[in-house]
């Protein structure tokens, strides 16, 4: 609990400065809705750069976390080391790319004529801050892996604090509207990148980066990309789920279903909140009593986690489906987005507590570097059931825009199953095999 309450506030106050931009953008005079929508179509770019930031960051990580428990700090530094090197390329890669073919991808993303204009305002002044969230995101676990769990979440308050001052200021009084939520979202996210820069080069870090450890070596970026390659394909398979969800909305129910889909996605970001904060201040608790052969501290580790995401996650469940309309108001008060957004969002979330189960075992998977696991459930629940469920039900069976917020929950209920099932049988397995080597040693 010590390293998740920090990240559980952490987690809260990251989701909460996201969503604010979004809470005034639909509150913005004129077509609000339109604007927010607009939004709505760059976040399956803004995946994209989380996509990398946990390729790199959450990669390396874990790792770090394992050497520090077997007391090999001088290789968890050049892990780190590693790790940010590649952030920083990949960030500059990212925004280079971004910005050639930003017009093409919003199309192609669901963007309509009408939400073009703020999709292309918000996506390119994120793109050419995109390095700072890259540092942000990517580095911040570097600092949690240590034990600093309440330093990691000073990072994203001071990056909140700052996003939640500026967004009125920028959206409403300088009045640049949807360029004025992009530009907070940058200035706190490059304040949030000196904050852990500074931190991690400083006297308090117990492993520190240095120019020594920015040598990149082959080995040891297979096992951060290896190992990274869960939260890569998590974020990348959600942002492509966004793109299928987005363009097959545009195709059956237009701008409005698409809209009401950000709306359902900005709601989920903030009610999976605490589980994710959870399941992040496990990882690195996990990943070191592994290291360190402390098999008991391993399994109770998991037990808690489990036992505290399903209660959460079914309370959770209980208040969305109870008051749709509560939590659909906060973001748009339009009488015509109310009454066709109730009952999506009750498709939406209707096996929302079988998330808990995915989020144990894709963390478990992770922290003890179990790659090939944590990727093939990462793939399999948006990929193999999300993907094609959300073209196959609202054409070839006829269900239209409710065919397309069903294949959410039918992809969480197997993949929640089938997810958690295996790493029960795995780490139970895994434990054993290594007691017992450990007695014949």
């Amino acid at each position: 609990m010590n390293m998740a309450v920090p990240m559980i506030l952490a987690q809260l106050v990251n989701v909460l400065y996201n969503i604010i931009d979004r809470i005034f953008i639909g509150r913005m005079p004129g077509d609000a809705f339109l604007a927010l929508t607009g939004v709505g179509i760059c976040l399956p770019i803004i995946s994209m750069v989380m996509a990398f930031a946990n390729l790199f960051g959450m990669g390396g990580a874990p790792l770090c976390s394992i050497e520090r428990g077997r007391q090999n700090c001088d290789e968890a530094e050049k892990i780190m080391g590693n790790s940010f090197l590649m952030l920083v390329s990949s960030g500059i890669i990212l925004t280079i790319i971004g910005l050639l073919i930003k017009k093409p991808m919003l199309y192609l993303f669901g963007a309509s004529e009408m939400t073009f204009l703020y999709a292309d305002q918000y996506v390119t002044i994120y793109l050419l801050g995109n390095i700072f969230v890259m540092i942000s995101l990517g580095m911040n676990p570097f600092i949690n892996a240590q034990g600093f769990g309440r330093i990691g979440m000073m990072t994203v308050i001071l990056g909140a604090i700052i996003n939640i001052i500026l967004d009125p200021i920028l959206i409403f009084k300088l009045d640049m509207g949807v360029q004025g939520a992009a530009l907070a979202t940058i200035i706190s996210q490059s304040l949030s990148a000196i904050w852990v820069l500074g931190f991690l080069t400083g006297k308090k870090a117990i492993l520190k980066l240095k120019k020594s450890s920015l040598r990149l070596k082959k080995e040891r970026i297979k096992r951060i990309i290896g190992l990274g390659t869960s939260g890569f394909v998590m974020q990348f398979t959600n942002s492509l789920v966004q793109i299928v969800c987005n363009t097959t909305l545009q195709l059956y129910g237009g701008d409005l279903y698409v809209g009401i889909m950000t709306i359902l996605n900005s709601i989920r970001e903030f009610i999976t909140m605490p589980v994710q904060g959870l399941t992040t201040g496990a990882q690195p608790v996990i990943g070191f009593n592994y290291g360190a052969r402390e098999y008991k501290r391993v399994k109770s580790s998991i037990k808690f986690t489990a036992i505290t995401s399903i209660t959460y996650t079914t309370l959770s469940w209980l208040l969305l489906l109870g008051f749709p309309e509560f939590f659909i108001s906060i973001f748009n008060n339009d009488p015509e987005v109310i009454k066709a957004g109730i009952p999506m969002m009750r498709l939406f979330y209707a096996t929302f507590f079988m998330m808990a189960l995915q989020f144990t075992g894709q963390t478990t998977f992770v922290a003890l570097g179990k790659a090939k696991h944590a990727v093939f459930f990462s793939t399999f629940r948006k990929v193999i059931l999300v993907t094609p469920l959300v073209i196959l039900l609202p054409g070839f069976l006829g269900l239209g825009t409710n065919g397309i917020f069903i294949a959410e929950p039918i992809s969480q209920f197997i993949g929640g199953t089938a997810c958690f099932t295996t790493m029960l049988f795995t780490i139970r397995k895994e434990i054993k095999r290594n007691i017992h080597r450990s007695i014949v040693k």
